[in-house]
C-alpha cells in the first residue's frame, strides 16, 4: 500500500509563508494552535504546524503551489462549526483559515444572484439580500456563526431544505484555486449548463480535498411575503414521524418540517434560557412546521390541513406562534438543540438520512440499537427530508465502552439506514468520524473511483489529508 511522506515544516518554510501573507497574517502560536486545532465535532483536537490567514487569491495560489512542492499538507477552514471533523489538520501542516475572505461582493438583483467570499457568514449573507427582498434559502442550524464556504465544503441543508433544497441547489459557479496553484472558474453564472463536465457540482459537498474556494456566486429568489409556523406536540414520537409522510401526501410542501424527542426539548429549553414554554408530562415529541408563500389565506388553510392530519396522530392540542417573538422563541428552541446536547455530555452526533416514509422505522431502529448496546440517543432533526441527527450520549459510559463498543453500535445504525434506502450523512459531511463507515455505503470499486477523483486534482494529497477515506 503506497502511502504519502509529508514534510515538517521548517523556519525556511515559516519564512516563505510569512513573506507572503504578511506578520500579522502567520502564527505559530500556541493559542492559535488550540483555537484552530478544533471544531465542533466531539472533542477532538489536532494542532497544526503554522495558521495563514491569507486576504487575496494571489496568496492562496502562491501557499498552495508551494506546499505541493514542498509536499506540505494543507487543511483550509472556514467558521470552525462543523461536526464531521473535517477542518480538523490531523497531518499538521498548515491551517488556512479563510476569515478574510468576508465580503459580499455584489447583489445583482436583476438576474437574481450574488457573489460572495467564502468567509461571509450565513446569517449576514441572508440578511443582506432580505433587504432587496431577495432570499438565499439555505439556512444550517448555526447559521450565525457558519460560513459559507464551510457549508459550499459540506453542500450543507437546514430547515429550510425539504422545500427549497440545500446549498448545492443554489450555486452557480465557483472560483477555486487547486493545489498547484492554478485558480479557475468551475462554471458559468447562468441558470443551466450543459457544457462538459459539471465540476461546479464536484466541488460542492467535496470538504476542500480537490481545491480551494475564494469566490461563490449563487442564485436567489424572491423573498416569500408571509410564513406561518405552528409546533404539533404528540403522545409518541413514532406517530409524530409517521404524520410528516401523510402532510406531504395531501399535497402540501412546509417550508420547514422539524422534529424534536422530549430529551432534546428539554436540554434546549433549559441551555437557550428565557423561553417562556412549558412542555406537558405526556409529550413525547414536537414537530415545528412552517409554511411560507405570498397568499395567507393559502397559507393558513394548508395549516388546517395539516392540523386534521396530526390530530389522527394522536397529537395534542396545536400552538400558533401568533408574532414575530413566538417565531423567534421556537426557533430558538430547535436551532440550539445541538449545543445543549454538547453542554450535557460527551457525545457522538450522528447525521443519518433515509427516504422520508422510512424515518419511523429508522427512530425505532436507533432506540433498539441503543437498548442493544447500552447507549442513550437524543434525536432531533429535518423530519420533511428524512433526515434525523442522532446524539449517542456518553453520561455514565466507560471509557472502554465509549471507545470500543460504541462504533458496532453506529455501524448498526449506518446498516440500518442503508437497508431503509438511505445514506449516512445528510449535511454534515464525511471528515474524520464518518470515514471508517463508507464502505458501508459504498462498495470498493466506487471508493476507488472516488479516489481516483481526488487524484487527478490533488496528485500530492496534500489538500486536507486523511478526510473521506484514506
Amino acid at each position: 500500500m503506497n502511502t504519502v511522506s509529508y514534510s515538517k515544516l521548517t523556519s525556511i518554510h515559516s519564512d516563505f509563508f510569512q513573506n507572503i501573507v504578511g506578520k500579522d497574517f502567520s502564527s505559530q502560536s500556541k493559542e492559535q494552535f488550540e483555537k484552530y486545532g478544533r471544531d465542533e465535532t466531539e472533542d477532538l483536537v489536532y494542532h497544526p504546524e503554522i495558521v495563514l490567514k491569507p486576504q487575496t487569491v494571489e496568496q492562496i495560489s502562491k501557499i498552495l503551489k508551494y506546499c505541493n512542492e514542498q509536499k506540505i499538507p494543507v487543511t483550509t477552514r472556514g467558521a470552525g462549526t462543523g461536526l464531521s471533523g473535517a477542518a480538523l489538520p490531523i497531518k499538521g501542516g498548515v491551517l488556512l483559515s479563510m476569515e478574510k475572505f468576508n465580503k459580499i461582493l455584489n447583489i445583482d438583483s436583476r438576474n437574481l444572484q450574488a457573489t460572495v467570499e467564502p468567509g461571509v457568514i450565513n446569517y449576514i449573507f441572508q440578511e443582506e439580500v432580505k433587504k432587496q427582498n431577495l432570499f438565499y434559502p439555505p439556512d444550517p442550524a448555526s447559521w450565525g456563526s457558519c460560513s459559507l464556504g464551510g457549508n459550499i465544503a459540506h453542500s450543507s441543508g437546514g430547515p429550510k431544505a425539504v422545500k427549497y433544497g440545500t446549498t448545492r441547489d443554489y450555486v452557480l459557479n465557483l472560483e477555486v484555486v487547486l493545489p498547484n496553484g492554478e485558480i479557475i472558474w468551475t462554471g458559468a453564472n447562468t441558470l443551466k449548463y450543459s457544457t462538459g463536465y459539471n465540476l461546479t457540482h464536484l466541488f460542492i459537498g467535496s470538504e476542500g480535498t480537490l481545491g480551494v474556494v475564494t469566490k461563490i456566486v449563487f442564485r436567489l429568489i424572491p423573498l416569500p411575503k408571509h410564513d406561518v409556523l405552528i409546533l404539533v406536540p404528540f403522545m409518541s414520537a413514532e406517530k409524530a414521524c409517521e404524520a410528516v409522510g401523510e402532510v406531504f401526501k395531501a399535497g402540501i410542501t412546509p417550508s420547514a418540517m422539524e422534529f424534536m424527542e422530549r430529551d432534546a426539548i428539554n436540554w434546549s429549553i433549559k441551555y437557550a434560557g428565557e423561553v417562556n414554554f412549558k412542555i406537558k408530562p405526556e409529550w413525547e415529541a414536537l414537530l415545528l412546521v412552517e409554511v411560507d408563500g405570498n397568499n395567507l389565506d393559502v397559507l393558513l388553510n394548508d395549516c388546517e390541513i395539516m392540523s386534521g392530519i396530526m390530530q389522527q396522530h394522536n397529537c395534542d392540542e396545536i400552538l400558533f406562534a401568533d408574532s414575530a417573538d413566538q417565531k423567534a422563541a421556537l426557533w430558538k428552541i430547535r436551532r440550539k438543540v445541538g449545543e445543549a446536547v454538547k453542554s450535557n455530555s460527551v457525545y457522538k452526533e450522528e447525521d443519518t438520512v433515509v427516504p422520508r416514509a422510512e424515518l419511523p422505522k429508522l427512530l425505532k431502529g436507533v432506540k433498539e440499537i441503543g437498548k442493544k448496546y447500552g447507549f442513550s440517543s437524543v434525536c432531533y432533526g429535518h423530519a420533511g427530508d428524512g433526515n434525523l441527527h442522532v446524539n449517542i450520549i456518553k453520561g455514565e459510559l466507560s471509557d472502554e465502552v465509549w471507545d470500543k463498543t460504541i462504533s458496532k453500535g453506529i455501524t448498526e445504525i449506518f446498516n440500518l439506514c442503508k437497508n431503509l434506502g438511505g445514506t449516512i450523512s445528510g449535511e454534515h459531511g464525511i471528515g474524520l468520524v464518518q470515514k471508517p463507515y463508507m464502505n458501508i455505503i459504498f462498495p470498493e470499486h466506487q471508493l476507488q473511483i472516488m479516489k481516483g477523483i481526488k487524484l487527478v486534482f490533488d496528485p500530492n494529497y496534500i489538500l486536507n489529508p486523511g478526510k473521506i477515506f484514506d
